[in-house]
């Protein structure tokens, strides 16, 4: 499943997966090296994902002038 399609929730199950499929240890070498592979593009989109998410937090503050700012949590 393409990651640019996915939800991080999507992506965080598919992740979950993947681990409880490498710690089995009921696939092969290679089918491991492919999952692996795709759970660190997983990785990847999960952080970005977290890391867009990061910088749209933001805390309106209001300063002793009665401004509104807007400022990191």
């Amino acid at each position: 499943m393409a990651t640019k399609k996915m939800t991080f929730e999507e992506a965080l199950s598919r992740l979950e997966e993947i681990v409880n499929q490498l710690e089995s240890g009921e696939i092969t070498l290679d089918k491991s090296i492919a999952a692996f592979e795709e759970g660190q593009k997983l990785v990847k989109f999960c952080l970005e994902k977290l890391n867009e998410a990061e910088t749209k937090v933001k805390k309106l503050t209001q300063d002793s002038e009665g401004n509104f700012n807007l400022s990191d949590l």
